[in-house]
């Protein structure tokens, strides 16, 4: 069994690495867990003496069972074949598949293919959020409020994903492929 300093050392170090792999702030990570700041920045120095339920807030708001803010350091790889990642039909021929099979929090990232002629419907969001799509390979049609947007290898297109949007790929031989990225606004903000 380690000591409570070791196990403290642990969490530090886990923590802290678990936040900047996913970007945030230690306030945005205490705003998502709803703790003060100040426990975050605790727990990184190694001093905190958390709560079971602050240990699980932090967790929770990190997508992540609690013994990984508290197991030694360990290499944290994990494979996923083919099969492993869910992939959905959407509108006609079009094909969603998660880029990231874990939870990222508050970003929906996804490789979309498109079967010649295939079109879909976006699913409107909250204000606030933004989305890119990157067109890969092939040619595709993004419809955002009415206007056209002709995208082809290579191009980016960002747009507020609160509103009316759809995708096309107007061509009847050939298929595409693109990466849409999705950066959620959150709730009441």
């Amino acid at each position: 069994m380690d000591s409570p300093d070791l196990v403290a050392a642990y969490l530090a170090r886990n923590l802290a690495s678990l936040r900047h792999s996913r970007a945030l702030t230690q306030g945005a990570l205490a705003k998502a867990a709803a703790v003060p700041r100040s426990t975050i920045a605790n727990l990184e120095s190694g001093v905190g003496n958390p709560s079971l339920t602050v240990l699980v807030k932090v967790a929770n708001a990190l997508a992540v069972p609690l013994d990984e803010l508290t197991a030694a350091p360990r290499a944290k790889v994990r494979r996923w074949g083919s099969a492993d990642v869910p992939t959905q039909a959407r509108g006609r021929g079009v094909t969603m598949r998660a880029l990231v099979p874990e939870p990222v929090p508050e970003e929906l990232l996804t490789l979309m293919d498109f079967e010649p002629g295939a079109s879909m419907r976006g699913t409107p969001h909250l204000p606030g959020t933004r989305e890119f799509f990157t067109l890969l390979a092939g040619r595709v049609t993004i419809f955002v409020v009415g206007e056209r947007f002709e995208l082809a290898a290579g191009d980016v297109l960002g747009f507020p994903g609160n509103v009316a949007h759809s995708y096309q790929n107007a061509d009847p031989m050939a298929p595409a492929r693109g990466v849409s990225i999705v950066i959620l606004a959150k709730a009441g903000v």
